[in-house]
């Protein structure tokens, strides 16, 4: 199989699938409960020969199982968020560097050099558990950020304010990036009109408000803080790649990650861009976990090979990933 690193090389559809097909092979045999999914359903892994054919785990396994394609030391284990009594998800990390590749050649890609910007974080909700892959992340473009005013800030609007309003007049590219909740919270506080903003959202009420569906909740956020649009992060933390959203809900994957649309009434069956469908997710950076995904996201594919997130599967565990129902 080849190596690990070459996965962030990737730059064309050929070579995502021969890397994928490569992967599914690995992991079919080295991932014990992928392994025996796929022997439960009957499927000969020989006879895989397409992206399209390669079985998809169901995410609840990662509420029950340690997903493990290969024996070594963990790292570090990101666990999901959930209310008191919830099962949350739990996903064992081996290489913390694959991740750490991951969403800064991510971020690069879309929005150029780390450096370049000033991070700010409204995340409380985030900040107050321990196990979030988003704060691993969050904590690691403030350190590379390089920028003094760089950081954190719970509930200290006043604070956040003040900063956003030296950083609009020295006009330092910025990212803030917060739970919706929490952005929603600061905007009823304070207007500020700072259209270079870059206001990336990670979704989730956290039982704080009501759902709101994304084109309400985006024309609030945009009027609030002044700017042309809202983006947004599709991760999870069954993942170790996040496709973004630089406006009206439309997501992009970076080049080693790739979503597909299964069938509803069919989970083994994919279904054709333009319709809606449960979000299967191929992130090669799970090489070490699995790369094979179906999530109980719904959504759908466009043209460009853009998705949208459209909700969520009824029973659906309620989780902290990028959603709302539209």
């Amino acid at each position: 199989m080849q190596s690990s690193k070459d996965i962030f090389n990737i730059h064309s559809n050929e070579s995502f699938a021969a890397h994928a097909l490569a992967i599914f092979k690995f992991q079919a045999q080295n991932c014990a409960v992928y392994k025996e999914y796929i022997q439960h359903l009957k499927i000969d892994i020989d006879q895989i020969s397409a992206v399209e054919q390669i079985p998809f785990l169901p995410i609840s396994f990662f509420k029950t199982h340690s997903i493990l394609s290969k024996h070594a030391p963990i790292e570090v284990t990101f666990s999901s968020s959930g209310t008191t009594g919830m099962v949350t998800s739990s996903h064992h990390v081996i290489d913390a560097k694959l991740y750490e590749q991951s969403y800064l050649q991510a971020f690069s890609a879309f929005y150029g050099a780390v450096t370049n910007y000033c991070f700010l974080a409204l995340l409380p909700s985030y900040q107050q558990r321990a196990g979030s892959s988003l704060i691993y992340m969050v904590n690691d473009l403030i350190e590379k950020s390089q920028h003094p005013q760089s950081g954190y800030f719970l509930y200290n609007h006043d604070d956040l304010f003040e900063t956003l309003s030296e950083l609009k007049a020295k006009k330092q590219k910025t990212v803030l990036i917060g739970v919706t909740y929490a952005l929603l919270d600061f905007i009823e506080q304070y207007d500020i009109n700072f259209p270079e903003l870059i206001v990336m959202e990670t979704g989730g009420m956290k039982g704080k408000r009501k759902e709101m569906v994304r084109e309400e909740l985006h024309g609030l956020l945009t009027a609030g803080f002044g700017v042309p649009a809202i983006h947004s992060e599709y991760g999870m933390t069954e993942l170790l790649s996040q496709a973004y959203s630089l406006g009206e809900g439309v997501f992009y994957c970076p080049k080693w990650m790739k979503v597909l649309i299964r069938d509803t009434n069919d989970p083994l069956s994919l279904i054709a861009g333009g319709k809606t469908g449960g979000i299967n997710v191929i992130d090669l950076a799970n090489i070490n976990s699995c790369s094979f995904i179906a999530t109980q996201d719904l959504g759908r594919i466009n043209q460009d090979g853009s998705f949208e997130v459209l909700g969520r599967f009824d029973n659906a565990d309620i989780r902290g990933c990028n959603l709302l129902v539209q």
